[in-house]
């Protein structure tokens, strides 16, 4: 008695491995995405000799090099400058400003902003690129 099996070829996908893939691609796009601000302003800061840090609860001041401001990445005018800050310092215990200038803007847009900042007597700081010799 000759008794054959029938043998049927059935086509496989195995996906085992596609797991690993998908785990590590996940984890690359959040690495990325976390380390990766989209908003910055780019500005090319002055150099200093010197470089100091501040721990203190800061406020953000950025000019940019066609002269558009932003307090803490978000855009304003130069005549809403003063309010602004004027409410956002009331919510702080020690508030300091970070004045974030491009190097090609003139000494008197510094002064501009600095004046606001002497009527609402708040310590400013002027943030700059730690000069490489």
């Amino acid at each position: 008695m000759n008794i054959k099996r029938k043998r049927h070829f059935k086509a496989e996908v195995s996906t085992s491995s596609l797991n690993d893939i998908m785990f590590f691609l996940l984890l690359f796009f959040l690495i990325v995405s976390s380390l990766a601000n989209p908003n910055v302003i780019k500005l090319l800061l002055p150099n200093s000799k010197s470089a100091q840090n501040l721990n203190k609860q800061q406020i953000t001041i950025s000019i940019t090099r066609d002269k558009q401001y932003f307090i803490d990445n978000r855009q304003i005018s130069f005549t809403d400058i003063e309010p602004l800050l004027k409410s956002k310092i009331g919510t702080l215990e020690e508030p300091t400003v970070i004045l974030r200038l491009e190097s090609t803007l003139t000494v008197q847009d510094l002064v501009d902003v600095m004046e606001i900042g002497n009527r609402l007597k708040v310590k400013m700081f002027m943030a700059t690129n730690k000069k490489t010799d």
